[in-house]
């Protein structure tokens, strides 16, 4: 089971639903029990600048897990993989990492502070492998029936893919109204099946997520 880390002396509260910006807190740290307490208000953190931004967006990207239907083009991406959870963790976060990859944002105190959460129990890694080792993967955070997808990234073509689906299908079959969050809408995610969700909706998904069991407690 995951271990709760020390509680958080930060104030990072949920956002109202009618806040008009994407960004709703700056400052505070990346101990543990201030990540944890910020994914349970609705908000993640991402530097913008040196600057340690809380982000809460209007329209929130998320994959509805209960009922879902993987395309046929996304099955023939993921067949040739074989699924991993936490077997590599630290590749999968460098993977994700690149500083060569466009927009990168994780820098070392991310590493530093997910690593941390990883070895508590609250961060996974799940993992596509073929014959010459890690094709790909992600990463994210769980807590309760939430998972909150933070990076991916692939070393052979459809491998992300993979991972995705692998998630998706394992959060679906742990039952309940589970939340794959997945942040801002591109259209590579939404190809995937993610759809935007008003603020709003997404805090009244949360709430019926939170309750619910640790999808990875025996992983």
């Amino acid at each position: 089971m995951p271990i709760e880390p020390p509680p958080t002396p930060w104030a990072l509260t949920r956002p109202p639903d009618d806040h008009p910006h994407d960004a709703w807190a700056h400052g505070a740290d990346l101990e543990p029990g201030t990540i944890l307490n910020a994914y349970r208000a609705g908000i993640f953190p991402m530097r913008v600048d040196d600057e340690l931004v809380w982000w809460s967006p209007p329209r929130r990207a998320v994959i509805h897990v209960e009922g879902f239907r993987p395309t046929r083009s996304l099955r023939r991406a993921a067949r040739p993989y074989e699924i991993r959870v936490d077997a590599a963790f630290a590749e999968v976060l460098e993977g994700c990492a690149d500083p060569a990859r466009p927009h990168g944002w994780i820098d070392r105190s991310f590493k530093e502070a997910y690593t941390e959460l990883h070895q508590l129990g609250w961060v996974h890694s799940i993992e596509a492998w073929d014959d010459e080792g890690l094709a790909g993967g992600l990463y994210g955070i769980g807590s309760g029936g939430l998972f909150a997808a933070e990076s991916k990234f692939h070393h052979r073509s459809g491998a992300s893919k993979a991972a995705v689906l692998a998630l998706v299908l394992h959060l679906a079959a742990c039952g309940g109204p589970r939340i794959l969050d997945v942040q801002w809408s591109t259209p590579h995610l939404r190809s995937l099946g993610a759809v935007e969700v008003a603020r709003a909706e997404y805090h009244r998904l949360l709430d019926g997520a939170l309750p619910l069991a640790d999808a990875f407690a025996a992983s």
